[in-house]
């Protein structure tokens, strides 16, 4: 019976805290329901009549509670006129009642009469609209008595721009200085020489009696380093020995060296004294003992050793015979080889350093831009080269279409048949077309000769027809509303297709765009047309849809 007590007493107050949160929760909703019930929205003019360019005063009040919150209306939503400016928000206070103002003025560019549409004023998110309000905008009066008239001036024929012919030529022109100046200096050049090849230049005898001079010069001897003194010495001598002798002196100790120069006496080859030849084993031997046996002769006999040298060295060119005139030939062939390869290791050189710049730059670029933008910019892709070109922002026909463009559209004879002059007052086009591609773009603008609405639905079968009469297969057809910067809605046809390739019988698969606008008694026309796997020709594609803007009246 307790517990039975308990849970009846559990249930009655858990039933009057659910009704006492739902009351609560009832009166919120009543208190912010009233609230927005006893808000107001009013919207008024400064005048109903304008001149072209003149501005109107646009004014919103709300009136609401101050716990309210108020959205009012951004951007360009009073088309088809154009918001100049938007002021600050006025508040005023009374009491627990707000009331918000706000400014917005108006203009138009175009004469005729215009209808300013409704404005969105949301409280709370609950939506609140104004009133619609008709405008007439008037030319201004011209006095022509005045002003002297003139006749319309003939159309005029667009220059071509050069600008991407000249960058490329002046990337031609630079790229041939540079591989000028290479030349110049690998090949037309004489660099200076270094001191080392100035004295590798020398002759025998005289780089021997120039490297004896600056030996004598040394501080070897001061600086007690009798070693590096006799171990320069006799390079010095057994390389003199090796080029002018051809005796393989280098490799050769003391005895072989002097067997050898005895062997040439004997031979008649070299014309020396046996007195020299045992002067110069005398030093050799010298030499030897300083070098492996770290004896240490007196200073007088090391200076007295390289004067021996030198005057074996003076004896040994006189003994040697006159050189023939092949001898001689050989000389020369043998120096000119070395300059040749000398002048390949700097072209080799020069190229590697050219190479790793390149490859350098190419990583940098791939890194950065990615690898198939970077090859597509250097095998110069023709899609891209329309992207990244100088685009042309301009108006075509009239009604005008105003239209953004990597290149300028040219007039098209667009001939009427006398069916067609029936009923179409004038019609005029321009276009492009990708020489390379299926890229085109085309504009129409046509004016009837009666004031209906326009009927998109022919003009449209009428140019899908076009498209199978230029080879177009396999096409697929979608429609959507197209909406242009300033809110003007037209409808889009688009789709796939397999197009042709401009002088050839290949057929590739590409996509297109039909845009179309009117008004009464006239049309306008946009068509795009592009290869499917070309992400730059999307690009271009969706750059000049976002810059689409026509007229409502013509």
């Amino acid at each position: 019976m307790q517990l039975k007590e308990v849970h009846n007493s559990y249930c009655k107050n858990s039933q009057k805290r659910a009704l006492s949160v739902f009351s609560i929760l009832t009166l919120m909703s009543f208190t912010v329901l009233w609230g927005q019930s006893n808000s107001s929205v009013k919207a008024t003019l400064d005048t109903l009549a304008i001149k072209i360019g003149e501005q109107i005063k646009y004014k919103i009040s709300v009136e609401t509670d101050s716990l309210n919150i108020v959205y009012f209306p951004e951007d360009q939503t009073f088309s088809p006129l154009e918001m100049v400016e938007a002021l600050k928000i006025d508040t005023t206070k009374n009491k627990d009642r707000i009331t918000l103002e706000r400014i917005y003025a108006l203009t138009q560019f175009d004469s005729g009469a215009y209808t300013i549409p409704p404005q969105r004023i949301a409280i709370n998110e609950q939506p609140f609209f104004t009133d619609s309000f008709h405008i007439n905008v008037a030319n201004v009066a011209v006095d022509t008595t005045k002003q002297q008239m003139f006749d319309i001036k003939p159309m005029i024929k667009v220059e071509k721009s050069y600008a991407q012919t000249l960058w490329l030529i002046l990337l031609i022109v630079g790229v041939l200085l540079a591989a000028g100046f290479l030349f110049y200096w690998l090949k037309l050049r004489k660099p200076p020489l270094t001191p080392e090849e100035e004295v590798a230049l020398l002759p025998p005898f005289d780089r021997a009696i120039m490297q004896l001079k600056e030996l004598e010069k040394s501080k070897y001897l001061i600086q007690d380093e009798y070693k590096k003194y006799y171990s320069e010495l006799t390079d010095i001598v057994r390389s003199y020995l090796e080029e002018d002798v051809h005796v393989s002196a280098l490799e050769s100790t003391t005895d072989q060296l002097i067997d050898k120069l005895e062997m040439l006496k004997d031979a008649g080859e070299l014309k020396l004294e046996e007195n020299t030849i045992v002067q110069f084993k005398k030093v050799l031997q010298t030499a030897d003992l300083v070098k492996f046996a770290k004896s240490k002769p007196p200073t007088s006999v090391a200076e007295e050793d390289r004067k021996v040298i030198e005057s074996i060295v003076v004896k040994t060119k006189e003994a040697l015979p006159e050189p023939t005139e092949e001898d001689l030939m050989l000389n020369e062939a043998y120096l000119h080889e070395m300059a040749q390869q000398k002048k390949r290791k700097r072209v080799y050189v020069a190229a590697a350093s050219i190479l790793g710049i390149m490859l350098l730059a190419g990583a940098v670029s791939t890194a950065y831009y990615g690898f198939e933008s970077v090859k597509d910019t250097v095998l110069r892709h023709p899609s891209k080269q329309l992207l990244d070109g100088e685009w042309i922002q301009s108006s075509y026909g009239y009604p005008p279409i105003e239209i953004e463009t990597p290149k300028v559209l040219l007039r098209l004879d667009t001939p009427l048949t006398d069916e067609a002059k029936a009923i179409i007052a004038a019609k005029q086009s321009f276009g492009y077309q990708n020489e390379e591609g299926i890229f085109s773009i085309e504009t129409s603008s046509t004016t009837f000769t009666s004031m209906d609405e326009p009927d998109f639905v022919k003009p449209i079968e009428d140019l899908l027809k076009s498209f199978e009469k230029k080879g177009v297969k396999n096409i697929i057809t979608k429609q959507e509303e197209f909406v242009t910067l300033t809110g003007v809605q037209g409808l889009k046809t688009y789709g796939t297709g397999k197009f042709k390739v401009p002088d050839s019988d290949k057929m590739i698969r590409g996509k297109y765009a039909i845009l179309s606008f009117g008004g009464k008694g006239f049309q306008q026309q946009i068509v795009l047309t592009w290869a499917d796997d070309d992400r730059y020709a999307e690009q271009i594609v969706q750059r000049i849809l976002a810059s689409v803007n026509v007229k409502t009246q013509a």
